[in-house]
Formats: structure tokens, sequence, C-alpha cells
């Protein structure tokens, strides 16, 4: 738990256990509803929890609302919200996952660990855009992809940020063209080659 209070910032002890009724919970649905690759199970908390954490900390955000794209298992609009509980309560976290089975899973963490999330269950482009500060997105497609999904629920002057592996540079050459942007790469504190790639002004257009 060291390493997991270094990643995490100094929460409480309060979030900590919250994050504990989550990955138990993941755990046993995971049994039946493919949430997160059986393989990575063991190494639950560095390969998906503290990686979704590092996420809320680079954002850098206080307020406003945060939605995030195929949250699946809850990687990491989840995790979001329950550190933002404590540390960014004016936060709203919204989650857009089609699977219903996903949603339901997503609103029981909710229930279960009494953090509000709202749950949207549909497809990413048939929900009305969300005028979102924060769009987050973890293992959804490729950046050419994904940018127009996000730039769709983005406010005007608001972020996406997004973990990417380590093809990470060749994605993002390929959305300059089509797309001008500013961009933030901030090296990710749970795998080597992967980053977190954080946008702003993002519009249609070529990149300079």
């Amino acid at each position: 738990m060291k390493d997991a209070q270094s990643v995490l910032g100094g929460v409480s002890r309060e979030t900590v256990r919250r994050l504990e009724i989550y990955a138990d919970l993941l755990v046993k649905w995971n049994k039946s509803i493919n949430l997160v690759s059986p393989k990575t199970i063991n190494d639950l908390w560095s390969r998906h929890l503290l990686d979704s954490a590092q996420i809320f900390d680079l954002a850098n955000v206080l307020s406003g609302k945060w939605v995030d794209l195929g949250s699946g298992g809850g990687f990491p609009g989840l995790v979001v919200a329950i550190i933002a509980a404590e540390k960014a309560p004016s936060i709203a976290v919204t989650c857009i996952e089609s699977d219903i089975r996903k949603a339901t899973f997503l609103r029981t963490v909710s229930r279960e660990t009494s953090v509000s999330v709202s749950v949207i269950a549909d497809r990413i482009e048939m929900v009305p855009p969300q005028s979102a500060d924060v769009v987050s997105a973890r293992a959804l497609a490729p950046l050419p992809k994904l940018i127009p999904y996000a730039y769709r629920h983005l406010a005007v002057g608001g972020i996406g940020i997004f973990p990417k592996g380590e093809r990470h540079k060749e994605e993002i050459n390929r959305l300059k063209q089509d797309w001008s942007f500013k961009l933030d790469v901030f090296p990710s504190r749970t795998e080597s080659e992967a980053a977190i790639l954080r946008f702003e002004d993002l519009s249609n257009g070529k990149s300079v």
C-alpha cells in the first residue's frame, strides 16, 4: 500500500477503503462479465486503479463536469469519482457505457461506495453533447477515432486526457493530419513505455 499511497497523493483511509470496495466488486463481477482481462486481476491495483488515479492528478481540475467515454469497468471514470469525492467534490463525473451489464456494474460501485456518479447506458455517438470540462477515455480507440468522440462532448475550453501505450507518438502524428491542438505529454507512473496525453484547444484543421 505504500506505493499506492504515493501514486494516490496521500488520500484518506476512507478513499482507500472505497477503492478497496471497488476492487472487490470488480473481482466478483469479472467472473461473469469481462470488465478487465483475467490476466490482470492479480495486478489490479497497479494495472488499473493506480493507472487511473494518476489521470485525476494530471488533469489538474478541481470543479466542473468530467465525462468518461466507454467506461467499461470504470477506468478511469470511477476512480476519478472516488478520489474527487475527497479532493475535489465540485467535480461531477458522468460515465458513458453502452453495455447494459457494465453500466449496471458502474451503478453498483457508485451505490456501494456512496460516491455520486451519473451513468449513461448508450453509445457515445448517440448521447447528446455533454459540454464537459474534462473528457477522458482509457483503451477505447486510437486517437484519430477517439478525438472526434471527445470533441463532440467537450465544452469550449475543455480538456481531453487519455492514457496511451508505447505507440502514442505514432497516434499523435496521425492525428496532426486533421486536427490542431495543444498537447502535454506526461510519462506514466505505472508503465514505463506509456504516457498520459492532455489535450487543449482542439479544433478541426491542419496542425501547425
